[in-house]
């Protein structure tokens, strides 16, 4: 299970046991879309390969 906390500079994440952070930078980068655009379901598919979305997704910027 992961589990994602947003903030207005970076996400961090737990994931299998192992915490870390990332970036809003890093998350741009990969997205090539402004933080606060960023969904959690993208944010979701940097940390895992193929995860299990459910629900519908949200926009960073109406979660921080």
């Amino acid at each position: 299970m992961t589990t994602l906390s947003f903030d207005e500079t970076g996400v961090d994440v737990v994931h299998q046991g192992t915490e870390f952070r990332l970036e809003k930078d890093l998350i741009e980068e990969a997205t090539r879309k402004s933080y606060m655009d960023v969904t959690d379901h993208e944010v979701l598919k940097i940390v895992e390969e193929s995860p299990s979305l459910s629900g519908e997704p949200r926009r960073i910027g109406d979660i921080v």
